[in-house]
């Protein structure tokens, strides 16, 4: 088995440089679409842009939002971290495959090409945030719109180079899992969930010229056989662990048992990064806090250790996602990364991460999301949010929230209880960000959210958001944005237009009332229901680990 292995990867070595040589194309061509390939001016959390409608110019979006990566031979010099990680597990199969920058398909794509495989977090726009902001303005996200441009011009591609299979994967595949959406795209598969396993298998059949099936779920993957990446990620984003566990109903990653990787292949991966021109590592799981962890309360030495390591080849170490349980049941353990990072000369003036809180609700924390408190108890969940944020801000860590409007059950009473909460975290510098409840998880099959199902305390929520943000946003982006240029952009231009179109209409949320009602706007299609059979398996739509 092992001198089979050998010549595996003895041939793909030899493919890879014939290929660069000219002397070869390649047969499968990963990319993604345009809205992830950009680091976003160093900010990864940018990259939420994406799910912002469509109300600014594409070139405005392209120069100060999403500037592009780096395009190295038509390839892209970073993509996300899914990518990387399909990529890895190809070329350990013997497949010969590369990475295409998706303003470079032309140069890439041939007759030689037999699959190209698309990654997308939000191709349809569906996810929380773009259906939340969507159902606000009525109109499609950049998500949904670069997605349809990228797809459309790989078809076009591929058939005019004799055809060929077009896959769709991602974090967003499960906005896919319908062949009527499927035919629309001309995409021929889509995998919904892990591919390193089963995303290889349908790629060697279509390498075969056998059939694929249209819809695909993938196999959870085992650790030992979650590849390395073999180049450098958006971000220098790492993944160190998979799944969850704390059981949300509306959030599949919840459902499947926390896999933590082992310390030496993350470093590995932080090196793959560094050596290509990473300037840092952001760690990627659910909760990095978590890592290692047995249950719901952190291992503080495993976790310790890990910033240890990362921060030892990096001083620039941040994390994706974090839970407000783990900062409050271990309230040195932030201290200690902090002071940590701080003795490697981070020379970061806050550090962040994005956290869930989704309601204040005691009732609702019982009903969909028991397993979020750990070890505390549902009724304590509001003075766990107060309480965690009083630690992180003692050790400046800014945490990105989220909160979900329209959870089942959910009632004014729910909301207000909310809106109190929000209003305790206004001495806090941290951004929230409210979203529409989408059937995901165990509620799949069941109703969106909309802005037509707003209650009066459900625009007060959302004026109270707005408000905190605006307190919060320049702040930040005074502090965090390198790039002078976009700082300006997104602090005079943006804040400001954003501030002086809601004005008036901020004045009639915090009474409750519909600052929309009566005004005419395109519809955004598809949103109202889905069929139940649409929801089986995915990543998370918030996930950055595919960024």
């Amino acid at each position: 088995m092992h001198r089979i292995e050998c010549f595996k990867a003895a041939d793909s070595y030899v493919k890879q440089n014939a290929r660069e040589a000219g002397l070869l194309a390649p047969q499968v061509v990963l990319t993604v679409d345009r809205t992830l390939a950009s680091e976003y001016g160093g900010s990864i959390f940018l990259g939420f842009a994406a799910c912002a409608p469509r109300i600014i110019p594409d070139f405005l979006y392209r120069l100060f939002l999403c500037p592009p990566v780096k395009a190295r031979e038509h390839m892209a010099v970073a993509a996300p971290a899914g990518t990387r990680k399909m990529e890895a597990a190809l070329l350990e199969a013997g497949i010969d495959v590369v990475v295409a920058h998706p303003e470079h398909l032309e140069e890439v794509i041939d007759e030689d090409t037999e699959v190209v495989g698309i990654t997308s977090n939000d191709p349809r726009g569906f996810g929380p945030a773009s259906s939340t902001f969507s159902s606000l303005l009525g109109r499609k996200t950049f998500s949904a719109l670069f997605f349809e441009r990228t797809v459309q011009r790989a078809r076009e591609i591929l058939d005019s180079n004799g055809g060929g299979k077009l896959i769709a994967g991602g974090p967003g595949a499960w906005q896919l899992e319908d062949e009527e959406v499927l035919d629309e795209y001309g995409i021929d598969c889509v995998i919904i969930g892990e591919g390193e396993i089963t995303g290889v298998e349908i790629v060697k059949r279509a390498l075969r010229g056998e059939s694929i099936p249209r819809v695909v779920h993938g196999a959870m993957v085992p650790l030992e056989r979650i590849p390395n990446i073999r180049h450098r990620t958006i971000g220098g984003l790492v993944e160190i662990s998979r799944g969850c566990g704390r059981g949300c109903r509306f959030c599949l990653p919840n459902l499947r048992v926390l896999r933590s990787r082992p310390l030496q292949r993350i470093l590995e991966e932080v090196e793959v990064n560094l050596r290509e021109g990473a300037e840092g590592a952001c760690l990627h799981a659910e909760d990095v806090f978590r890592y290692g962890a047995k249950g719901p309360i952190p291992d503080e030495n495993k976790v310790l250790q890990l910033f240890d390591g990362v921060s030892k080849l990096t001083p620039n170490v941040g994390v994706s996602h974090f839970a407000f349980a783990s900062v409050v049941c271990k309230p040195d353990l932030v201290r200690k990364i902090t002071e940590l990072l701080d003795s490697r000369g981070s020379g970061s003036p806050w550090y962040s991460g994005q956290v869930g809180i989704e309601t204040a609700s005691p009732e609702l924390v019982r009903r969909h999301m028991p397993g979020k408190p750990l070890p505390f108890k549902p009724e304590q969940w509001s003075e766990v949010v107060i309480k965690a944020h009083e630690i992180l801000a003692e050790n400046r860590w800014v945490p990105c929230s989220t909160l979900i409007s329209g959870l089942p059950s959910e009632t004014p009473k729910d909301v207000e209880l909310t809106i109190e909460l929000v209003e305790r975290l206004r001495e806090f510098k941290s951004l929230i960000v409210p979203l529409f409840f989408v059937p995901i998880g165990q509620l799949r099959g069941g109703q969106f959210f909309l802005k037509e199902q707003m209650l009066p305390e459900h625009w007060k929520l959302l004026a109270a958001c707005i408000e905190h943000n605006f307190q919060w946003v320049p702040k930040l982006a005074e502090e965090n944005l390198r790039n002078r240029i976009q700082k300006f952009f997104i602090k005079e231009v943006v804040l400001r237009s954003f501030q002086r179109r809601l004005r008036e209409p901020l004045k009639l949320m915090k009474e409750g009332i519909d600052p929309t009602d009566g005004v005419s706007h395109a519809s955004v299609p598809g949103l109202p229901l889905w069929k139940p059979s649409t929801y089986q398996s995915h990543v998370h739509p918030q996930c950055t680990r595919c960024r």
